[in-house]
């Protein structure tokens, strides 16, 4: 398994890593509130953290649907948080036009899941010599991975992500396949478990989902042996701008860590039998 550091935080090595914040950019304030509250807890327990937040929304369930404060601003934010809070930054890319002024704030640049097979956007993150998160298409099988990784690292890419979120289960729903965290493991680069976007139910005028399964699916992603987590949070989910349905509650992220490392230290010991 790959082992390397984003901004600081080690990714790939024996602790488990938390990629985490609120799904979009709504104001400074929230982004510096849930940053503060994010590292104490991951500090607290000795968990690496880099701070996620998207400054564009451009994959949008309606024309009416919030997508940020706009490019500028959204980035300022983002840089501001990296410089007051003192944390890593990962940040989503949708065209190969935005990525470099991205880079010039971001420690580690995404790829959204519908955009996994976009070679000319994978390419341009790779030669940013930032880090790079790939989320697995909801139409993609793990295997397919491979692919994605054969472009980044052919284009120079030396740290590489690979993200869980869900494959498209008829209409409507996603179902996770944790076969599927074994498999991209194998491709030797750190998996991440997303643990709020695989909640989701797409469609309608907004995508709905239920965060009540966060936990027992971190759980299972945990004793499949995920290296990370990724989740969104919030201080109020219900007032949240986008993703309202499955953001964690900013309050609840300290017992969420606690029981997500409970599993990791229980697979981790030997038994008897």
């Amino acid at each position: 398994m790959k082992r390397f550091e984003i901004g600081g935080a080690e990714v790939g090595g024996p602790r488990l890593f938390v990629l985490a914040g609120p799904c979009v950019i709504e104001s400074a304030e929230i982004c510096l509130e849930v940053a503060h509250h994010l590292k104490r807890a991951c500090a607290a327990r000795d968990l690496p953290f880099v701070f996620k937040a998207s400054y564009r929304k451009a994959n949008r369930s309606s024309a009416r649907s919030f997508t940020g404060l706009g490019t500028a601003e959204g980035l300022a934010i983002l840089a501001r948080v990296r410089r007051e809070v003192s944390v890593p930054i990962l940040t989503d890319v949708h065209e190969e036009a935005e990525v470099a002024a991205a880079a010039e704030v971001a420690d580690c640049l995404q790829i959204p899941a519908f955009l996994s097979r976009q070679t000319g956007l994978l390419l341009a993150t790779a030669g940013t010599g930032r880090a790079v998160n790939v989320k697995k298409g909801q139409f993609l099988a793990p295997s397919d991975m491979r692919q994605v990784v054969e472009k980044l690292t052919g284009a120079g890419a030396g740290r590489i992500l690979l993200t869980e979120r869900g494959t498209t289960f008829g209409y409507g729903d996603l179902v996770v396949d944790f076969r599927g965290l074994v498999v991209m493991r194998e491709l030797g680069w750190p998996v991440v478990y997303d643990a709020t976007h695989s909640l989701q139910r797409p469609g309608g005028d907004e995508t709905g989902g239920d965060r009540r399964f966060a936990m027992p699916m971190i759980r299972a992603a945990v004793a499949c042996g995920a290296d990370g987590l990724f989740f969104e949070a919030h201080p109020d989910p219900a007032r949240a701008l986008s993703d309202a349905a499955t953001q964690i509650p900013l309050a609840e992220v300290p017992g969420l860590l606690d029981e997500a490392l409970r599993v990791r230290q229980a697979v981790a010991e030997p038994t008897d039998a």
